[in-house]
């Protein structure tokens, strides 16, 4: 079985694959080392042959979870790597090695499902867009702060919004004005995290008319799917990329 990770600053998602049957044996979220540890031994079942993991943290941290992973299951763990040209996709930013990994790899894994002109949405903790063209040239993309942001900032900074996740869902049944405090916040951001997609669709349409894919994935991306009816929605992406970025026989 083959262990894959994505290592985020504040979460870890996980999967597990079955190598006789490339399907998904087991898969979750967790928000610490410790924590995926426990989870896996808990997985009845479990057989670990390798691990294969992207992170965005630091080498050290990185480090310290291969070799928990080493220790408690004996695996041989394979971390993808910045690269400057991978899979018919050229990195386009000036210092390659700068880009973010989990980026990189939905670019890959985006490209590969499209076999040609693609944006990459990815909608986690920041927003992230990317734009592939046809011949597999990365033309650059844009950051910007996701709805965890966006809701953490207004809730640190400004004294009187206070509310909990549950209030915070619930705000989002719709987007009319809001009459109480919770959900003026959460539609706020949720319009404007619909006009920054909506800006990334005039781009592409504006590079290549109507040929290309767009990709959405990350925990968010539901909030704007249904602005992006031509989207394919794959929460998966960063996994699919991982796959070619480190290949296992």
């Amino acid at each position: 079985m083959i262990l894959e990770l994505d290592c985020g600053n504040s979460f870890i998602k996980w999967r597990v694959l079955n190598n006789a049957m490339p399907r998904v044996f087991a898969e979750g979220v967790v928000d610490s080392d410790d924590a995926l540890v426990e989870v896996l031994r808990n997985l009845e079942g479990l057989a670990l042959s390798h691990c294969r993991l992207v992170s965005v943290r630091t080498a050290e941290e990185t480090n310290k979870l291969v070799s928990m992973l080493v220790g408690a299951f004996g695996v041989l763990v394979a971390c993808a790597a910045p690269a400057k040209e991978m899979a018919g996709v050229r990195n386009g930013y000036e210092e390659f090695e700068r880009l973010g990994l989990d980026r990189w790899l939905a670019m890959l894994g985006g490209y590969r499902l499209a076999a040609g002109a693609c944006l990459v949405l990815d909608f986690g903790t920041a927003v992230t867009a990317d734009f592939i063209a046809a011949n597999g040239e990365h033309l650059g993309g844009f950051i910007c702060p996701g709805m965890p942001l966006m809701r953490n900032q207004l809730r640190t900074h400004t004294r009187r919004i206070r509310y909990d996740d549950l209030s915070a869902e619930r705000a989002l049944v719709n987007l009319l004005p809001g009459r109480t405090t919770v959900e003026a916040v959460e539609r706020g951001c949720s319009l404007m995290l619909r006009g920054f997609v909506l800006t990334q669709l005039e781009l592409a349409r504006s590079y290549w008319g109507e040929g290309f894919m767009v990709f959405l994935t990350g925990g968010d991306a539901d909030l704007v799917s249904e602005i992006v009816p031509q989207g394919r929605l794959v929460p998966d992406l960063v996994f699919v990329g991982l796959a070619m970025a480190c290949p296992l026989s």
